[in-house]
């Protein structure tokens, strides 16, 4: 980022352990650039922490050239600044973080290629609980968290420096979180219109197979109960003959 300027060529503002291209500030003491930065005069690039955690700001060297080349801006370098200005750094407005990522979601739009990835661009930037209020179908929701971009942790989960990166990453300002969920909504209906996000294949459901059926036999009877039938039919016979023979 910015590599085609030199050290050389840098405006020396308040450093810590970098150099040109990018140029850093810290919360460390209050300068004039320091105050400006905050009040949204001029967007980071990128941020880190030191050590003691403190978040450090950098700033391309080429974007503070110009912000000091612009006569309109040389009272706010060695003047008093503005009322509204002051009044705003009194109460702790500081806007680097959105800037920031204002900054960020640009960068991650021009590298999208798809309408479903410039949602879940848009969707890495709010709080959970808002991105899910718009992406309430929950296979999209798997499908957009897979298409993420990496989130920008270091540490383990849960620890200071993950909660320090989180809250920086994480939309916070009103106007930034409409913008973004109205950016989601719109960028959820163009990705749906060019397809459905993918989703478990429905497979029919297996119908039972039919029961074979057998050809009934006549039940065959025991010889025992054969006999006992041909005796029956055959004692009458000749119980009338002994009888016929008694007579005569």
């Amino acid at each position: 980022m910015g590599s085609a300027w030199g050290a050389r060529d840098a405006p020396r503002v308040t450093t810590r352990h970098h150099s040109a291209p990018l140029e850093t500030t810290s919360s460390a003491p209050r300068s004039s650039f320091s105050r400006h930065s905050d009040w949204c005069a001029l967007t980071p690039a990128k941020f880190y922490l030191n050590r003691y955690r403190a978040v450090v700001w950098l700033y391309l060297s080429e974007e503070l050239r110009q912000f000091a080349e612009i006569e309109a801006n040389a009272g706010l370098l060695t003047g008093r600044m503005p009322g509204a200005m002051r009044a705003r750094l009194e109460e702790g407005q500081d806007l680097r973080a959105r800037n920031w990522r204002g900054r960020y979601a640009d960068s991650l739009l021009r590298q999208c290629e798809d309408p479903w990835e410039r949602a879940a661009a848009m969707a890495s930037l709010l709080d959970p609980l808002q991105a899910a209020e718009i992406i309430r179908d929950p296979y999209e929701r798997a499908y957009l968290n897979r298409l993420k971009p990496a989130p920008r942790v270091h540490g383990a989960p849960d620890s200071p420096v993950a909660r320090i990166v989180e809250r920086i990453t994480t939309a916070d300002d009103p106007d930034e979180i409409r913008w973004l969920r109205s950016s989601l909504l719109i960028g959820l209906v163009q990705a749906r219109a060019q397809r459905p996000a993918p989703r478990p294949a429905e497979h029919p459901m297996p119908q039972p197979a039919p029961e074979r059926t057998h050809p009934t036999a006549e039940p065959e009877l025991p010889k025992d109960t054969e006999t006992v039938v041909d005796a029956s039919v055959r004692e009458p016979r000749g119980l009338r003959k002994w009888l016929r023979r008694r007579r005569a």
